[in-house]
């Protein structure tokens, strides 16, 4: 038995991937500002052409969701993401991803308990505690209003 402990141990390290800290942290810097770059080009762009800079930011919070769902359609957004890590988990694209792979992966499955059930797989919580802690919040800052200690 133990012979076959030390075979495991042995296939274990002679197959797991080793990787650079310092060059992942690399990547994902370099990839996550450079979206962030992208929407500050959409940003601008909008703006020169007239669009106010509240829309101008709605309407690059739309494109950057578009694109990262496009993405994982194509089945492009997991291969960046392995090559660049947590860079492309820059909030808005990465939870775009994180809603719309289960929805394609259970597809099979029908409208309902395929793409209907996985879309909540990720954005019920994210709605759930984002609602919750905003109430929270709230209550906070009306307590600190009445003391007149508002922020």
């Amino acid at each position: 038995m133990e012979v076959n402990k030390k075979l495991y141990e042995s296939y274990v390290k002679e197959i797991t991937p080793v990787h650079s800290k310092g060059v992942n942290l690399l990547w994902a810097f370099l990839v996550g500002g450079l979206i962030c770059v992208l929407g500050q080009f959409v940003i601008n762009a909008l703006m020169a052409f007239g669009v106010e800079k509240e829309a101008a930011m709605a309407w690059n919070q739309l494109f950057l969701i578009a694109l990262s769902i496009l993405l994982t359609g194509l089945n492009l957004f997991s291969k960046i993401t392995k090559f660049a890590g947590a860079g492309t988990l820059v909030p808005i694209t990465g939870f775009a991803n994180s809603v719309a792979a289960p929805m394609l992966e259970y597809k099979v499955e029908g409208q309902v308990f395929g793409i209907g059930v996985k879309a909540f797989t990720i954005s019920g919580p994210v709605i759930l505690y984002g609602v919750f802690s905003t109430w929270i919040l709230g209550i906070l800052s009306y307590i600190l209003g009445i003391w007149n200690l508002g922020w």
